[in-house]
């Protein structure tokens, strides 16, 4: 009989492991119920961006910094 040396080092990592497996198929089956739903139709797509509603144009940028110097 073979007894195996089971350290702490050895049993933090197979529970780190475990835990980021179950986390990685819980983010991933989240998004992929996500699209799913959003190709069936029953939901709305997010378009909660910021950066869309905001238009500065570069040469506005470059006037104003030049008549700063």
């Amino acid at each position: 009989m073979h007894l195996l040396y089971f350290d702490p080092g050895l049993g933090a990592m197979i529970i780190q492991a475990i835990i980021a497996a179950v986390a990685g198929v819980v983010l991933f089956s989240k998004n992929l119920m996500y699209k799913i739903k959003l190709f069936l139709g029953l939901a709305k797509p997010i378009e909660d961006d910021v950066f869309d509603d905001i238009e500065i144009k570069d040469s506005e940028i470059e006037n104003k910094n030049s008549s700063e110097r």
